[in-house]
């Protein structure tokens, strides 16, 4: 998933999940110079502070 897909599911801007991403805990995937999310990290985030 790309910063705006995960800035969606959390209703925040894109640029808070690339500042924030390390304090939250999800683990980011790097393609090249690209910032990628896994989905199952994102929903283990979602589930373990909001579940």
């Amino acid at each position: 998933m790309t910063p705006e897909e995960v800035a969606a599911w959390l209703r925040v801007s894109p640029t808070t999940v690339r500042n924030k991403y390390r304090f939250w805990g999800i683990k980011p995937q790097k393609v090249g110079r690209l910032l990628r999310f896994r989905e199952r990290d994102v929903v283990a985030y979602l589930d373990k502070h909001y579940g």
